[in-house]
């Protein structure tokens, strides 16, 4: 098995180096635009081998596709974060040239691969890849429910002062501050999680879900990376290792949950295939109608996309 990360910077390299510690591959490449950065990347990850007792091997190329040929998956973390001064549009515009450049030499060297998308605005770029790879939906897919569900659990673990390990969650929406954290489906160890906790903080939990990406920027400066990159790992294990884990994703509907032509995060199974299948749940009212407000905010972002001409 072989797996190609683009993008060697702090994601990118912590979803190489979680893949290769896991014995995810035999090999996992990791492709960078810029001068020897993962070839140095892959070496560091490779060196640790001896130490961390495994036998996947890394290796770093300089924008030479030629060298993920064969990849049976795809992880694509390729964009450039907002800077001050840059509209929305301008970073939409930015990060889509990149991901349809990368995505037609990914597919070019692998067609047959499953692409996993990171890359942000992530719904929209997710639809991006989808339209340029021009492969089946189920094979084009987006990393970020596992991510924000991972928040939640997190939080309400810390709040609970549970095992992580014992939270099981559903999240659905966009990547975004219109995410949907389901209460509803949210157990502790089978328990369901609002005969552990009072509403008010339940509620407190939500919302710091919601801007848990925010948070990590404010502490560190910058986006965060140890959970995104070990998330997407978490999706192409799944993937190559035929797990049919049940994981939100973000996955293209076609009247799902009454949403068509979009990408948008729900609940899926993950298997050799990618998405074996997209979970309906009977959403109650109030949960239909956050999910209609994040449906109206990713086609709005959809809408700019659209609107290129790429």
């Amino acid at each position: 098995m072989k797996v190609t990360v683009v993008g060697a910077g702090n994601v990118g390299a912590t979803c190489a180096n979680v893949l290769a510690t896991r014995e995810v591959a035999n090999e996992v490449v990791l492709l960078d635009i810029k001068d020897g950065f993962a070839e140095g990347k892959a070496l560091d990850i490779w060196e640790t081998a001896p130490i961390n007792l495994y036998d996947t091997r890394t290796v770093g190329s300089t924008n030479d596709y030629s060298k993920t040929a064969g990849s049976d998956v795809v992880v694509i973390t390729s964009g450039l974060p907002r800077k001050p001064g840059m509209s929305r549009d301008d970073l939409i515009a930015t990060n889509a040239g990149i991901v349809k450049t990368v995505t037609e030499n990914v597919m070019k060297h692998s067609p047959e691969a499953i692409l996993v998308i990171v890359s942000n605005p992530l719904d929209v770029m997710t639809y991006c890849a989808f339209l340029t790879a021009n492969i089946d939906s189920k094979r084009v897919f987006g990393m970020a429910g596992i991510l924000d569900t991972a928040r939640y659990r997190a939080f309400l673990a810390e709040e609970l002062n549970v095992s992580p390990k014992d939270i099981q969650a559903v999240l659905m929406g966009g990547h975004g501050d219109t995410m949907v954290p389901l209460p509803r489906y949210t157990t502790v160890g089978g328990i369901p999680v609002t005969e552990m906790i009072a509403a008010d903080k339940l509620e407190a939990i939500v919302n710091r879900t919601k801007k848990g990406g925010g948070e990590i920027v404010n502490l560190l400066g910058t986006s965060a990376w140890y959970a995104p990159g070990a998330a997407a790992a978490q999706m192409v294990e799944a993937i190559v290792r035929d797990q049919r884990r049940v994981f939100p994703c973000c996955a293209w509907l076609q009247g799902e949950y009454g949403v068509n032509d979009l990408y948008l995060g729900v609940p899926v199974i993950l298997g050799k295939n990618g998405i074996e299948r997209i979970i309906e749940l009977d959403l109650n009212d109030d949960e239909k109608e956050l999910l209609r407000t994040s449906e109206a905010a990713v086609r709005d972002v959809k809408g700019v996309l659209d609107g290129l001409s790429l």
